[in-house]
């Protein structure tokens, strides 16, 4: 049987325990070497990150989120041993962990760790297709005379490297396709190494709830159960016609999981079309100072993320949902791109400003959109507004200081309110 110590990388046939450091983490396989789509997804990412700059927090409940009105963002696996789970109300997760650590995100950082680890994954293969900071597939295929090992090594190599080099942890799914792969990833979490090959694709899926399916929510669960369908076995014993007539286009996709068959490519990096944050209030507000507050700390978070993806959005938009939870969405298209935190916070303030029958306000949100390259945006001055060019030039000096001495090195007094 292939195996391969993920402790010290030794290839070898079957055993416990590696030969060369007799280590037990071992991963074992027929197909070990043979496969080459990969999903690797990070190990709670956001409060992985948490945890490695605060070591004190190591072995407590922590929780990424907002106040007691929002949602989990991210929870340990610590936390998750209790039940708490991403998307979930915060004062659900509370109840369920009283004691958990609950800190607010820190998503510029996070963006660089991202950066971080996706030049790692260059230095193996450039078919790499981002799904979100925390998690990418990645198309190993025709790469083993590159780097004189095989993708699983390689794979290995790289956890290994984001745990060494960044104190991140991941965990890999190996398989024939990138729906199999991302199942696997999910097989062994923390810091697995699944593998499912092509021999065993159909037995493997047979008994696994529909629900395992990417995209198949308790919704569509409730929809398949109502037709009989539970499981991937139901699912299987279906004609193809029948599925198709019954549920469109996505009977057909069904059809063909259902028998862990896909045949999409990894595409290496998907179009981003918006990039925004928002924040739930633990209580309704109406005070202006406030607002103004949350929307200049989104704005610097939108900002982030554009920089770091080398983007700039022509569009700003500012959602605010009221007490009587009715959203109201308003965009304003600027002159020319920009990714400047203090051009967007005041696009997003005027709109605010302009919102009619605002009251009472649960949630607030600032975005952009109609992105483009960062390649010729904020440079010209505003004729209707002379300052506009000192605080750009202040906004670059203070990313600049923020790079080198950390993000809380510097900040406004309005992000204090």
């Amino acid at each position: 049987m292939p195996s391969m110590c993920r402790q010290c990388l030794t290839t070898f046939d079957d055993g416990v325990r590696c030969p060369a450091c007799r280590s037990p983490r071992i991963t074992s396989h027929p197909e070990l070497f043979d496969l080459s789509i990969a999903h690797m997804d990070c190990d709670a990412f956001y409060a992985s990150v948490e945890k490695r700059d605060r070591p004190e927090l190591a072995e407590k409940p922590v929780i990424i989120g907002g106040g007691r009105r929002g949602v989990v963002s991210t929870a340990c696996y610590v936390a998750r041993i209790r039940g708490v789970r991403s998307a979930m109300p915060m004062f659900r997760a509370l109840q369920l962990c009283p004691d958990a650590v609950v800190l607010k995100g820190r998503m510029d950082l996070y963006v660089d760790v991202s950066r971080q680890i996706r030049a790692m994954m260059m230095d193996l293969t450039p078919a790499i297709e981002p799904l979100s900071l925390d998690e990418a597939f990645l198309d190993l295929t025709g790469t083993t005379r590159l780097h004189g090992a095989p993708p699983a090594v390689m794979l290995a190599r790289l956890t290994q490297r984001m745990q060494s080099e960044i104190g991140i942890t991941g965990s890999i799914g190996l398989s024939h396709n990138k729906f199999l792969a991302k199942i696997a990833s999910d097989l062994d979490k923390p810091r697995g190494f699944s593998v499912i090959g092509r021999a065993e694709t159909e037995a493997f899926l047979a008994p696994k709830p529909v629900g395992i399916i990417s995209g198949i929510g308790l919704v569509g669960q409730e929809t398949l159960k109502k037709a009989g369908i539970n499981t991937i076995a139901d699912l299987k014993r279906w004609d193809r016609g029948d599925l198709v007539r019954r549920f469109g286009t996505m009977g057909d996709r069904l059809w063909h999981l259902a028998r862990g068959e896909d045949t999409r490519r990894v595409k290496p990096e998907r179009t981003v079309k918006s990039i925004s944050k928002e924040t739930t209030f633990h209580d309704n507000t109406d005070d202006t100072d406030i607002l103004d507050g949350h929307l200049w700390r989104l704005s610097e978070q939108v900002s982030a993320r554009a920089k770091a993806r080398d983007l700039a959005g022509r569009v700003v938009t500012m959602k605010v949902k009221r007490a009587d939870f009715k959203t109201l969405t308003r965009r304003h298209a600027l002159s020319d791109p920009t990714q400047m935190a203090d051009r967007i916070y005041r696009e997003a303030r005027a709109l605010l400003d302009a919102t009619d029958r605002l009251g009472s306000v649960r949630l607030i949100g600032v975005g952009i959109s109609d992105l483009v390259s960062s390649d010729g945006a904020d440079r010209g001055g505003d004729l209707l507004d002379p300052g506009a060019t000192r605080r750009m030039n202040a906004e670059r000096a203070t990313d600049a200081i923020r790079a080198r001495y950390g993000q809380d090195a510097i900040r406004k007094g309005r992000a204090l309110r």
